[in-house]
C-alpha cells in the first residue's frame, strides 16, 4: 500500500502553472477559488445557472489573462475584480436593470439594538439578494466591493447621481426589510412567551 500525500500548491506555483497552460494547475486554481467567487457572482446574478455561467466565463478570462497579474496586491483580489467585472458585463448584456423603481419609505427606523441580537450575516445577505437588480448591483459595488460612485457609473453606463440615488434607495429598502425583520422577531418573542 502506497501513501500519497497531496501537498497544496502555493499561489505562485498555481500562477506559474497556469501561465504554462498546465491543466492540473488550472483545475487546482479553480478548486481553490471557485466557491468564494461563485458567492461573488451570485450577489450580482440571482439565477444560479446564470451565476455559474458567469463564474466559468470569469475563470476562462483568468486563465487567458493570468500574465496580466503583476503581483501588485492580492491574487484573490485580482480574481475577484475579474468576477465582478464579468458579472457587470453579464448584467449589461442580458438584463435591463430597472434602475428607477419606486419603493415605500420605511415608516420608522429599525431598533438596531434588538436586531443585533437576532440578525445573522446570512439574514443580511438574503435581504440584499431581495433588492431589485439595480439597487442590489450598486449596493454590492459600493458597500461590499468598495467602488466609488464614479467607478460604478463608468462600469454600468449610468450617471454618478443615478448611482448615488440607487444606493440611497437600496439603503431605504434594506431599512424597510430590517423593520419587517424586527417586527417578525417581536411577534415570535411574544408567541414564545405565551407558549
Amino acid at each position: 500500500m502506497k501513501l500519497i500525500i497531496n501537498k497544496s500548491k502555493t499561489e505562485e506555483q498555481l500562477i506559474n502553472g497556469c501561465l504554462s497552460k498546465d491543466p492540473e494547475a488550472q483545475r487546482d486554481l479553480y478548486e481553490r477559488y471557485s466557491a468564494i467567487m461563485f458567492t461573488v457572482c451570485s450577489r450580482y446574478v440571482k439565477d444560479v445557472s446564470e451565476a455559474e455561467d458567469v463564474l466559468l466565463t470569469g475563470f476562462l478570462k483568468i486563465f487567458n489573462r493570468i500574465g496580466q497579474f503583476k503581483g501588485d496586491g492580492s491574487f484573490e483580489g485580482w480574481i475577484r475584480r475579474i468576477m465582478v467585472n464579468e458579472s457587470l458585463t453579464y448584467i449589461r448584456r442580458n438584463k435591463s436593470m430597472y434602475l428607477e423603481v419606486d419603493i415605500d419609505k420605511a415608516d420608522r427606523e429599525p431598533d438596531y439594538q434588538k436586531l443585533d441580537n437576532n440578525l445573522e450575516a446570512e439574514d443580511l445577505m438574503r435581504m440584499i439578494a431581495r433588492l431589485p437588480d439595480g439597487y442590489r448591483t450598486v449596493f454590492n459595488l459600493y458597500a461590499i466591493e468598495g467602488y466609488s460612485h464614479k467607478e460604478i457609473a463608468d462600469n454600468l453606463g449610468i450617471s454618478e447621481n443615478t448611482s448615488k440615488s440607487q444606493l440611497s434607495r437600496a439603503r431605504k429598502l434594506l431599512q424597510k426589510y430590517l423593520v419587517e425583520s424586527e417586527e417578525y422577531y417581536d411577534e415570535k418573542s411574544a408567541r414564545d412567551e405565551q407558549a
